[in-house]
């Protein structure tokens, strides 16, 4: 691949152009030829922070014609942009003031956190968008078991509003070895214990491949067991959170085919940083993914 640095404007410029001239080569990557067709058993989504750059009205245009449909982790003042465009935000980002070392296993923020949601919840609902990313925060000498427990009575609070307004709380997981340290929603299973004890299906998780590959591995056997508890997936190369090619240890198109096998209807979101060009870089990581 070409690593050549070029400007955003002209790979923006070019990115049309460039369509007309790749192909999908057997292993999923584009290649000089005929402009890939997406098979449509993944709906692909893209965190607009990883292309801070790029203005949003242009990154809509783009990525619209890679076959994308969301861009996603957005504030609401984003939303009427990416709709302008003909896309969704698959996942709303979370109130102000409220991020991940700071959440829902602290009864002490229950009173607050309840309030900005149900201001949120709402709003969501109204503009017509299905997931409201929410976070356990980190666990300062929580227990495991008693921040469960306090992440369930602050939850539940909220769950006949969500239910009513059809709009899905998604917990994110996140490693706490190298990005997010002492971060409680850390595993998989914790994550599922909260909301199989919240027992409603307007809370889910936000399975990021990425962080579970760092915390737990075994992401394809994860992933079948623990699918009915995910609402929404976020993609990323470890080591590093890089491109998701063969640069990296994880296999995409499998994990993607596990994902698709599981009858998930939901969105695919990528979240890496991109270290080329990083249009390119996108377009490929959709490539590998559409399977």
């Amino acid at each position: 691949m070409n690593t050549r640095k070029i400007s955003r404007r002209s790979a923006i410029t070019s990115i049309a152009a460039a369509a007309g001239a790749l192909a999908v080569s057997r292993d999923g990557i584009a290649a000089e030829g005929a402009a890939p067709k997406l098979k449509g058993r993944i709906r692909h989504s893209v965190s607009k922070w990883c292309y801070g750059k790029i203005p949003l009205d242009e990154f809509c245009r783009v990525v619209k014609e890679m076959g994308i449909e969301s861009v996603e982790l957005l504030v609401q003042k984003d939303w009427e942009t990416v709709q302008k465009h003909g896309l969704t935000c698959a996942m709303c980002s979370g109130p102000a003031g409220w991020g991940i070392p700071k959440g829902w296993n602290r009864i002490e923020n229950h009173d607050k956190l309840v309030e900005v949601y149900e201001q949120m919840i709402p709003i969501v609902a109204n503009a017509g968008l299905p997931n409201l990313i929410c976070f356990s925060g980190n666990r300062d000498g929580l227990d495991d078991q008693k921040g469960i427990e306090n992440c369930v009575v602050g939850l539940k609070r909220l769950m006949k509003l969500a239910e009513e307004k059809k709009v899905t709380l998604v917990m994110e997981l996140l490693n706490s070895k190298r990005n997010h340290k002492d971060y409680q929603a850390d595993h998989t299973a914790w994550g599922v214990e909260v909301c199989k004890r919240v027992g409603s299906e307007r809370l889910k998780l936000l399975y990021d491949i990425y962080h579970m590959q760092i915390m737990e591995g075994d992401v394809i056997a994860t992933i079948k067991e623990s699918h009915p508890y995910i609402a929404h997936y976020h993609t990323g190369g470890n080591p590093g959170r890089n491109e998701i090619d063969d640069t990296q240890e994880l296999n995409y198109s499998a994990i993607c085919r596990a994902i698709v096998a599981t009858g998930y209807k939901g969105f695919v979101g990528q979240e890496f940083i991109p270290k080329r060009d990083p249009l390119t870089s996108l377009r490929q990581s959709i490539q590998i993914c559409d399977v």
